[in-house]
């Protein structure tokens, strides 16, 4: 004999009209003890609405959008025949799931745009309409991260979307490759316009060389990847070009030449040294930083082909002589398309210069999963007043991009501040 039993709204607080905004069960749906109801949400919290016992779903009394309160009728249920007891008084039903703290969204106007981390993640509603089959807190973890539930597969029962469903979701999601257009980035943004440029004129078709074809990308997943700040500074760098010039000569008997960016080297070391935070890169969750413990300093180099980053090893370990001759090396080995993988793996901080060619300030790129690069500009002559005068002084741009997830204006500002004073007196870096 068919043991049919109402299911009423438990003891549910000092909550009272309040309005269901799921129900994952339906009539004919068997379903077990503490299984999901309802799910309901106040102004100030959503709950679950457990099964009291387990059975099959004979018909719902309610719908999504509708408003209850303690005791209200849920649905009716066939109790399996070990729940085959009396159907508990509504003062002894058992109480909701722990009531997850949920602050509803304030009405204020939200922006046009809203950047998420992936396409897959921002897409609308799901094929069926229907909501998916989560709890609260998990509901309120993928808003957090701008996550559409419709698109996660559950592994819980009844596919029931779990916390781990959900990161996982956001991983492979991350792990897909990227392609050139913005519509493909997850930005939410229309796709560019196919415009065929020869209906206003002559025009001409050159392919992009292959270190475009695959620095592009990847110059375009690192700006959109990474929050960028630039910081801009500038040093006084009159007493190292007198002092590089002076050592020219020494230089050159050691086989190198000496330029500015071997003592830029050194410098960029020793400010990473007293910021270790510059020496680091975000974990593939980000939820934690790989502080390195070696110096390894790229240096952007310019090529018939486009720009390449070989990178000096171990650069704390040697000279500044020795620098400038590495540099030369793989510099001359970047412009004869001889640069192996290993040539440009394993970069701690990059550095760009401009120097020879002008220029003020500009912003770099990172060149991920570097958290800073630095670039550097021509300098210039420039009044500076030292106290009773202005005497004229040589001045460096300087230009420090950096991941504002890990460097805050402050470390960055205090970085470009340390950078100029040991430019400005190389033998501070002796101490």
């Amino acid at each position: 004999m068919a043991n049919i039993k109402e299911v009423r709204v438990p003891d549910i607080g000092s909550f009272k009209d309040v309005e269901i905004i799921e129900i994952p069960v339906k009539a004919g749906d068997v379903i077990n003890a503490d299984d999901t109801l309802l799910v309901l949400e106040s102004d100030k919290a959503t709950m679950d609405v457990p099964a009291p016992f387990g059975g099959k779903v004979k018909s719902l009394k309610v719908k999504v959008g509708d408003k209850v309160s303690e005791g209200s009728l849920v649905l009716t249920l066939e109790a399996a025949d070990e729940a085959a007891a009396p159907a508990p008084k509504a003062e002894a039903a058992p109480a909701p799931a722990a009531v997850v703290a949920a602050p509803a969204p304030a009405p204020v106007e939200q922006p046009a745009f809203r950047p998420s981390p992936t396409a897959e993640l921002a897409a609308a509603a799901g094929p069926s309409g229907t909501k998916p089959h989560a709890s609260p807190s998990v509901r309120a973890f993928a808003r957090e991260l701008g996550v559409d539930l419709t698109l996660v597969n559950g592994s819980g029962p009844k596919r029931r979307i779990l916390k781990e469903d959900v990161q996982a979701f956001v991983k492979n999601a991350l792990s897909k490759p990227r392609g050139g257009v913005a519509g493909g980035l997850g930005l939410n943004l229309p796709e560019m316009p196919a415009v065929d440029f020869a209906q206003f004129g002559p025009v001409e078709s050159r392919a992009l060389s292959k270190v475009k074809k695959i620095s592009g990308p990847n110059l375009h997943r690192n700006w959109v990847a990474a929050p960028h700040v630039t910081q801009f500074d500038e040093s006084d760098i009159t007493d190292l070009e007198a002092f590089r010039k002076a050592m020219q000569s020494e230089a050159e008997k050691q086989g190198a030449k000496l330029t500015l960016l071997p003592f830029m080297v050194k410098a960029v070391i020793a400010a990473m040294k007293a910021y270790p935070d510059f020496n680091a890169s975000l974990s593939p969750d980000g939820e934690s930083l790989i502080l390195k413990k070696y110096f390894h300093i790229g240096f952007a180099v310019d090529t018939p082909d486009g720009l390449v980053v070989p990178v000096i090893r171990d650069a704390d370990k040697k000279s500044v002589f020795e620098i400038a001759k590495e540099l030369a090396v793989m510099s001359a080995k970047a412009r004869d398309r001889k640069l192996g993988p290993a040539d440009m793996q394993g970069g701690c901080f990059t550095i760009t210069s401009l120097g020879g060619i002008g220029g003020t300030y500009f912003t770099p790129i990172l060149n991920s999963p570097e958290v800073a690069i630095l670039g550097v500009s021509r300098s210039s002559l420039k009044p500076v007043w030292n106290g009773k005068e202005f005497a004229p002084r040589l001045m460096l741009p300087l230009s420090l991009s950096y991941d504002h997830r890990v460097i805050d204006g402050v470390q960055g500002a205090r970085f470009t501040s340390l950078l100029g004073t040991l430019l400005a007196d190389v033998r501070r870096l002796l101490l």
